[in-house]
């Protein structure tokens, strides 16, 4: 019998939801399950994510934000502004929506 070799966490490639997020049915899937986390850094985080999957120059021009500024905004540990959440979508093709607890 063979020894099974362990693995180290630590020896794992980052995931990088980047790479998965190609189209806009993988976005609004993304952004509804961190949505339901209700956590506006973590949504921050994942609007990153999308605006580095579509790179992040382009998403800025459409959002009409300066680039660095977008970076900025869309950090882990930030809380951006309203306007700047709903640009970032508009310029990924996606929109928040509400609908009913029930």
């Amino acid at each position: 019998m063979k020894k099974k070799k362990k693995i180290k966490a630590a020896d794992l490639p980052l995931f990088d939801p980047a790479a998965y997020l190609g189209n806009e049915e993988a976005i609004a899937a993304y952004l509804t399950d961190i949505l339901e986390a209700n956590d506006a850094a973590l949504l921050a985080s994942a609007l990153g994510d999308i605006a580095r999957a579509h790179g992040m120059s382009a998403i800025a021009k459409k959002a009409g934000i300066a680039r660095e500024a977008l970076y900025k905004a869309l950090r882990p540990d930030s809380s951006p502004r309203f306007d700047t959440i709903n640009s970032v979508c508009a310029a990924l093709g996606v929109r928040l929506v509400a609908q009913p607890v029930h």
